[in-house]
């Protein structure tokens, strides 16, 4: 009995947590963002006496370490095809702006950071959770000697992000915003064409069952399906050429085109908010390791990583942007959603399409001009490009 209470003070505390953060976040408009609010009091927490198996303990670690393919299974329904399609310049400006990222702190940090350092740092500060729990599970298991430092480094890395990414977004977009409103202003604004949203034929016909444990299921089940392929795959090639994690978005993309996967499923499923706790128990477990003497020593190196990454792709972003026609201010924001994704990309939006809009007509065009790039460039930077080059990444560890 004073094991389940000790796991339900745990499971009470670690949510409450999670509850004030977004609280945090709401007032202050995703500035102070809910995963800096949590590393912030979990740190001190842990300073101040509660145990360090608080995650463990709360069970939240286990079923987070095990949901980590699902949720990669989800994402891939988070966005059709044809949206990306629709959205090509976005792609290959978001694309490019993980590739800066990749080159600027892989070469340059090497030198300034050190190796295992700026291969921690790439994939981490080119996405979110997902890129920072591989990296995490890398540096454990290559047993470098400062490896615990590594780990702590990968999460306070992905918590600053923020900070950095939200200010350069909210100026870059306000400049893009303002060079919409002068054109709507000169009756030069061309609203972009929605695309056409046909009803496809799916292999897949729709269902009218709705229950939460079939959309639950079906998730379960694709992704068995992708850790199986995966381990199949290396297998046969002798080596581990598509990661579990990344044969699970695939799949979740694959899935949801075919129309066996319902969109936004584990929303359905009425599990994406427990699902999404009990992945962040997984990433904040490693403060637990974060003494001072830990963060003091990292500091140097969390600084030198944010200021390349930015580097990288505000460098890659504008270039590209250049050459297929975007904007640089709209450039630099779409690398920018490297550094907070989804909601933030829709926060910023939203804040800079009401700040800059004389009259409810005007904050519509421009909400509509960079809200659909915004979502666009958070899922190919945080969801699918960071989580490629996490893999990448982790085989040379």
């Amino acid at each position: 009995e004073v094991h389940i209470m000790q796991g339900i003070y745990s499971f009470v505390f670690v949510l409450v947590v999670f509850a004030i953060s977004d609280i945090v976040a709401q007032k202050t408009k995703s500035i102070i963002s809910s995963m800096f609010t949590c590393s912030v009091v979990f740190i001190l927490a842990f300073w101040l006496g509660v145990p360090a198996t608080l995650f463990q303990d709360s069970a939240l670690f286990s079923i987070g370490a095990m949901l980590i393919t699902s949720l990669l299974v989800h994402m891939g329904t988070l966005i059709s095809l044809e949206a990306l399609k629709a959205q090509w310049k976005t792609v290959l400006v978001a694309t490019a702006a993980v590739i800066g990222i990749a080159l600027v702190v892989l070469t340059a940090g090497q030198f300034l950071m050190g190796r295992n350092e700026a291969l921690v740092a790439a994939p981490v500060i080119a996405g979110g959770i997902i890129a920072a729990l591989k990296m995490q599970e890398s540096m454990t298991a290559s047993g470098a000697v400062n490896a615990e430092s590594l780990v702590v480094f990968a999460t306070v890395l992905m918590v600053m992000e923020g900070f950095i990414g939200y200010p350069i977004a909210s100026l870059m977009l306000n400049k893009e915003a303002k060079r919409i409103k002068s054109e709507i202003k000169a009756g030069t604004f061309v609203p972009e064409a929605k695309p056409e949203t046909a009803e496809k034929k799916r292999l897949f016909p729709k269902t009218d069952f709705d229950s939460e444990n079939f959309y639950l299921a079906k998730v379960a089940l694709i992704a068995l399906l992708a850790t199986m392929a995966s381990n199949w795959l290396a297998k046969i090639v002798g080596y581990n050429i598509i990661d579990k994690n990344i044969m699970s978005l695939l799949l979740g993309i694959l899935f949801h085109e075919l129309g066996f996967l319902e969109s936004n499923i584990l929303h359905k499923g009425s599990a994406s908010g427990l699902a999404m706790a009990a992945l962040m128990s997984v990433v904040f477990a490693s403060l637990s390791k974060a003494s001072p003497a830990i963060l003091l020593e990292i500091l140097p190196n969390i600084l030198i990583a944010q200021g390349l990454g930015v580097l990288g792709y505000a460098l890659f972003a504008f270039i590209v942007g250049k050459l297929i026609g975007v904007s640089p201010w709209l450039a630099i924001a779409i690398g920018s959603t490297a550094n907070y994704g989804f909601p933030g990309t829709y926060v910023v939006s939203n804040e800079v399409a009401n700040a800059v809009g004389d009259n409810p007509e005007e904050k519509k065009l421009i909400l509509d001009a960079i809200l659909p790039k915004m979502l666009v460039a958070g899922f190919i930077t945080v969801s699918i490009a960071s989580v490629f080059l996490a893999s990448i990444v982790a085989a040379f560890v």
